[in-house]
This record gives C-alpha cells, structure tokens and sequence, in this order.
C-alpha cells in the first residue's frame, strides 16, 4: 500500500481519503495481534469524533452492518486525532485554518461537512468527545454508537463545538443514556479506558484514521486503511470467511429510517441501491409529504425520521 505523509492530523487527504495522527513514534503495523471474537469476524475500527474521512466512510460501514451483520462483530477504539494546538504545522496553526479543508473534503466524500464550526465555535481538542465516548460505552455498546453518531451530526452538520459538556449530554439524553452516570465515568474511569485505546493504537501501529483490522478465528488478518469503495470493504470480509452470503434486507425508506434514523442522501443511495439523484428526488418527496425532518446545510443535507427529535 502506497505510504502517505502529512504533517497535520486534521488536514485528511481527500485522495486517499486518511487522517492521519500526528504521533510519529508508532510501529509498523503489518501484522497486527487481532484475535477473533465469538462471530466468525472481528474488526477493530480506531477512529476519532472529528474525523472527517471516517464520516465519509459511513455509508459503507452501514451498508456492511445490514449485510454482514451477522458475522461481523466492530469494536470501536478512539484514536485522538486532536490532542490540542500546540502546534504548527501542514500550514495550519489555528482552528480557522481547517475550516476551508472541512469545506473541501465535504464534496469528494459526498457526506455534508461544514467547515464553519472552526469559524464560529472552534474545538480546541478531539480529547473531550472521545472519552465521552468511553464513558458512553460503559453503559451500553450500541447507544455509545449512536452517541458517535450523533455528535458527528452535530459537528460535521450543526457547527456545534462538541468540546462542550451542554452538547455531549443533550446527544447522551437524546440516544437514551443515563447523563449522570455518563458524567461521573467521563470525569473517571472513561479517562483511563481512552488511554488505554491511545496505547492499544500505538501497539498497532495505528497512525491514520479510518483504520479497520480483520480477523478471524484462524487468525488471518486484513486490513482497511482509509476511506474506500465498499466493493474493498467487502472484500475484506470474503478474505476472512470462504464464500459470505450477504443477507438481504428491506430497501424501502421506511425500513431504512427504522434501523438507522438518520441518513445523508449518500447513506440512503447507497442503502437502498438507487442513484444518487433517485435518492435525492425521493427523499425531497418523503420531506414534502411531511414523512421526514432535515437539516440543511452549505454542503448538504441530514434527512431524519419524523419520530425523531433534534
């Protein structure tokens, strides 16, 4: 796989579609310890709540949760893209610097990404929303996914500084998590499971972000670095398991909006098999029939089922 360089961590390369982590002491990472789970494949995600190229690999990693669901076990890991600004360099040395790199990318990943937020309410770390996370996952693995769901609406699509406890509870409320719980481990024992997620990605070698390691029971590995085609994703499962069938699943808008509540128009295309501007074209009729919520911005749109409230 080709190497790629870059000096500052928010500045993801559109091409290759990597945030890569300003840590350069970590190890090769070749050949990974991944031991499989209980399901015939594990895969270990290190990602980060700012990361833009792991916002642009969403509609993959749903489409593969609908498929491959059943052999498939993620196991979430933070990476910390952002340890703080004490730095300069990639020619960015402010928050203000990224906001037309966020602007620039939002295009290539076809995901809504507005930039404005490192205008109007920069973050000064990606370390806040990260170990909200860890503290979300102590209480339950799947809310602590819609949790990260939810706040990368938030920054990517609301411009709101996710840094902010006031926005990390609201997401922690609207998801079903118990906030007074999430508050005393995010002030505890989340901070040591984040730090024990760094020294997991420097053991692995893990520099840039999306980085997903396969493994199975024999103890074949694979990895997927980066944003791909999901035609890469897929076959990173057919590595691990001789012959997978993917399962089918229910296309219609309805079904879609039942298992994940909100969908960007690439999400949706790509879930429910139409082109892009099909997608587009149904989800403004649903939107007018008063069937779905948006949100719109600059770069895009966030279509959300009418039963949900934000």
């Amino acid at each position: 796989m080709k190497t790629f360089k870059i000096d500052n961590p928010l500045l993801c390369d559109p091409a290759s579609g990597i945030c890569e982590s300003p840590d350069t002491s970590a190890a090769a990472f070749d050949q990974a310890n991944i031991e499989a789970t209980n399901k015939p494949i594990r895969i270990v995600y290190f990602t980060d709540p700012i990361c833009s190229s792991c916002w642009g690999i969403e509609p993959q990693l749903r489409k593969m949760k609908l498929e491959y669901g059943d052999l498939i076990d993620i196991e979430y890991h933070m990476g910390g893209l952002l340890p703080d600004w004490s730095y300069n360099s990639g020619g960015i040395s402010k928050p203000s610097d990224v906001a037309h790199h966020w602007d620039e990318v939002s295009p290539r990943y076809d995901m809504p990404i507005d930039g404005d937020v490192w205008l109007e309410d920069p973050l000064d770390s990606s370390y806040p929303p990260s170990i909200a996370f860890k503290a979300a996952q102590i209480q339950s693995e799947a809310k602590a996914v819609r949790f990260l769901r939810r706040i990368r609406e938030m920054v990517f699509l609301e411009k709101k500084n996710i840094t902010r406890w006031e926005h990390l509870e609201q997401a922690a409320k609207e998801v079903g998590l118990n906030t007074v719980k999430m508050k005393a481990d995010y002030a505890g024992k989340a901070r040591q499971l984040f730090q024990e997620d760094l020294n997991l990605g420097r053991q692995l070698g893990v520099r840039g972000f999306p980085t997903l390691f396969f493994a199975n029971g024999a103890n074949e590995q694979s990895k997927l670095y980066g944003v791909k085609p999901y035609v890469v994703f897929e076959s990173n499962i057919k590595k691990m398991v001789a012959h997978p069938a993917p399962k089918s699943y229910e296309t219609s808008a309805k079904a879609l909006f039942d298992h994940y509540p909100s969908l960007t128009t690439r999400e949706y295309a790509t879930l429910s098999g139409k082109s892009r501007e099909e997608a587009e074209a149904e989800l403004a009729a649903l939107f007018e029939q008063k069937l779905l919520q948006k949100i719109t911005t600059k770069n895009g749109m966030l279509w959300v089922g009418k039963s949900v409230r934000y």
